[in-house]
């Protein structure tokens, strides 16, 4: 029995228009996303069948496909939410006018103010190694909003940290409309920034934060 599944989108393919246009949406989702599902729980049989037979020779390769496949599946089913068309209020700044002032005193208390954290975060995605991603997380062991990179799915995150705004910088995810222009398409991407959807994550990080067992 499958353990993922891929989830439905939040909106219709044109929702994101003309940051994302419907073609990109559509692909991403029904055959990307779905892929890292399949793959996901393609792996886990393998480790079953590996745990059953005692066949340990592909284990590095089984673990590493496993991490791969589960985070390109959890990293997207943020990213759908994380947008919003808008026409239904996504994109600006986080303010206090619009209920999502904790995430809005966050941003400054770290970051110093919204324009460093949206330079930072800008940056770290546009620059991740290969294929990956920029990340907005709540750190718990400190309590605080750190900005990370994750390349090819695999590193370079807190190990407790828990994402809340993920900008996807694969090239499935823009090169049929940005071409090669990364930049560009990263740009573009804080017009559509569901401010409300990233405000919960971190309310509910910040609540689940005593979860992280660093003695017994």
């Amino acid at each position: 029995m499958a353990i993922y599944t891929l989830p439905d989108l939040p909106y219709d393919y044109a929702a994101l228009e003309p940051v994302i246009n419907p073609e990109i949406i559509e692909l991403h989702h029904d055959k990307h996303h779905a892929t890292y599902v399949k793959g996901a729980n393609d792996t886990l049989e393998q480790l079953a069948e590996a745990r059953d037979t005692q066949s340990w020779g592909a284990i590095n390769g089984l673990e590493k496909n496993l991490a791969f496949h589960l985070s390109g599946h959890i990293l997207h089913s943020i990213y759908w939410h994380n947008m919003n068309s808008p026409r239904d209020g996504g994109g600006g700044e986080p303010t206090a006018a619009d209920g999502v002032g904790d995430l809005a005193d966050a941003i400054n208390e770290y970051f110093g103010s919204f324009a460093g954290f949206k330079a930072q975060l800008t940056k770290a995605a546009a620059t991740t190694q290969g294929s990956g991603w920029g990340v907005l997380a709540y750190e718990p062991l400190s309590g605080r909003l750190i900005v990370e990179q994750v390349y090819d799915h695999q590193g370079n995150v807190g190990q407790g940290s828990t994402p809340i705004l993920v900008f996807d910088a694969w090239e499935h995810a823009f090169y049929l409309q940005y071409k090669n222009q990364k930049v560009d398409f990263i740009d573009a991407m804080w017009a559509v920034v569901n401010w409300q959807d990233v405000a919960k994550r971190y309310a509910a990080a910040k609540e689940r934060a005593g979860g992280l067992l660093l003695a017994p």
